[in-house]
């Protein structure tokens, strides 16, 4: 699973607020497939789907969206 950003700012806060709430993610460069105005994207299992999407929306984290992997470089939008 990976969210992307339209900005840094929002990234980096994404990034703060996932490891503390323990979820398990990785900062990687967001694919060339998905169009986002930030470089930077947050990779996390899919187990823990929930986990991110309560901390997105109740710390009000603006994403560009919430993509799951749909075969090599191919990327479904889910949210």
């Amino acid at each position: 699973m990976l969210i992307a950003f339209d900005s840094t700012q929002q990234a980096l806060r994404a990034e703060m607020l996932l490891e503390y709430a323990d979820v398990e993610i990785d900062i990687r460069p967001t694919p060339k497939e998905i169009t986002a105005g930030c470089a930077l994207s947050i990779e996390f299992p899919q187990e823990e789907l929930e986990s991110v999407k309560h901390v997105l929306l109740t710390e009000k984290v603006e994403i560009r969206g919430l993509f799951r992997s749909a075969g090599p470089g191919l990327y479904e939008q889910i949210l």
